[in-house]
């Protein structure tokens, strides 16, 4: 499975950004799609994801209610709509994909994207 994230730029708070996650490959035996980032200085934290077969989705706590996973299985594609956008949330942002039925760690995922730079300024 081969992962692109994209659609990272610069905003002004509150405003809103769409990045995408193209997976080409062996995409259906992916059992979720994630998203996470990793701000500087900072781990790697998990953002968002979503269970491919029963589309449910998680979140973090700090973006509940402002950031929208979601999917076109036709495309091959997943996204992670970020609204209400806050400085706190610049980070680079990478997308993922594994087989795991667990989503939170970084390690319940196989194939990772090359990330994409969310700068949001005060």
């Amino acid at each position: 499975v081969q992962l692109q994230a994209s659609g990272g730029g610069l905003v002004q708070a509150g405003g809103s950004l769409r990045l995408s996650c193209a997976a080409s490959g062996r995409t259906f035996s992916s059992y979720a799609m994630g998203w996470f980032r990793q701000a500087p200085g900072e781990d790697r934290e998990f953002v968002a994801a979503l269970i491919w077969s029963r589309e449910r989705t998680y979140y973090t706590d700090s973006v509940k209610g402002r950031f929208t996973i979601s999917r076109d299985k036709a495309k091959n594609m997943a996204y992670l709509q970020m609204n209400s956008l806050k400085p706190e949330d610049t980070a680079i942002y990478y997308c993922a994909a594994g087989g795991s039925s667990y989503v939170h760690r970084e390690t319940d995922y196989d194939y990772w994207g090359q990330g994409t730079l969310v700068t949001v300024s005060s």
